[in-house]
């Protein structure tokens, strides 16, 4: 039987409007059975001849991966970022791919505001000092009498750019791409942002050429009290480099979401003046289940583009 995987950690069919479809030609679906984000054995071992279509999370797709489906004929990404897929190996075999990039970006958004309001004024770690039995006021930062510089200014970051400006917020931006016409604020290169933010927030994809774009080097060109954001992608920052800048005092203080190995275990962990979460920026319940729809969505328009609906 011809099956259909959906491999994200979760998946709610009440949001697969055309399942009724799919099951009256036929097709098997398969769910993630390990209720987390599939290593590349796990993956591996799912796929076979009879998998024509994927609904995929965050787990590799890589030529060695999709060798083992040499039917498949549809990947729909239920996500922004497609840097888990090969995408030259599913041009030159005739596969199609998908994503949802406007579903989650409110909800990543929204989480990335959330931990710089969090981190400027010292939340979490007031938190973690009541439980422990010390009742310590913290000091903390005014949002609006900061400069914000935001690496990459997509439909994320250009959210959360609007979203802090409007509080009086100065506002930085540096992209790769020429984004004069888009963007109604200052446009500066890497290192003048990097010196002049009070809060860096990441909001780039993982490439080769990003890869650890934040590390130590970069590191070195922050303010001693700077606020480093990624709610983006993991291996971005240089984590290593981050622990030392921040355990010694060099940055004021990080909040982590995408990490370069999940779950993720490192020495960030020890620190106070770190917050983590645990890659969950598309996770508001009414972003997910957009994002669920409008992967299903794309996933039966590429079905029907290849005939198989």
């Amino acid at each position: 039987m011809e099956k259909i995987l959906i491999t994200t950690s979760s998946f709610n069919l009440d949001n697969f409007d055309d399942l009724a479809l799919i099951e009256e030609r036929g097709y098997e679906i398969s769910l993630n059975p390990y209720g987390k984000r599939l290593t590349e054995p796990q993956i591996a071992g799912m796929l076979d001849e009879n998998v024509v279509a994927i609904i995929a999370g965050l787990e590799p797709l890589n030529k060695n991966v999709l060798q083992n489906a040499p039917n498949l004929k549809v990947i729909s990404r239920c996500g922004i970022g497609m840097d888990n897929v090969d995408l030259e190996y599913a041009d030159l075999n005739g596969i199609s791919v998908f994503n949802t990039p406007d579903a989650p970006s409110k909800a990543v958004a929204e989480l990335t505001l959330a931990h710089i309001f969090s981190l400027s004024r010292k939340i979490v770690e007031a938190g973690i000092n009541i439980k422990s039995g010390k009742w310590k006021p913290l000091m903390g930062r005014l949002i609006s009498q900061q400069t914000l510089g935001v690496i990459g200014y997509g439909r994320i970051g250009k959210l959360v750019a609007q979203s802090l400006s409007m509080l009086g917020t100065k506002v930085l931006v540096h992209d790769k791409e020429n984004i004069e016409k888009a963007c109604d604020f200052e446009i500066v290169g890497l290192n003048y942002l990097l010196k002049n933010s009070d809060i860096v927030s990441l909001h780039m994809p993982y490439t080769t050429e990003t890869h650890n774009m934040i590390d130590a080097d970069s590191l070195a060109l922050f303010k001693k009290d700077a606020l480093l954001i990624n709610v983006a992608r993991g291996g971005l920052v240089d984590e290593a480099a981050l622990y030392e800048a921040l355990k010694n005092d060099n940055l004021g203080g990080a909040a982590i979401d995408c990490f370069a190995v999940e779950p993720y275990e490192g020495k960030l962990l020890e620190l106070n003046n770190v917050q983590v979460t645990s890659h969950m920026g598309s996770y508001a319940i009414e972003s997910r289940s957009m994002m669920e729809a409008e992967a299903c969505s794309e996933l039966v328009k590429g079905m029907k583009k290849h005939g198989l609906l």
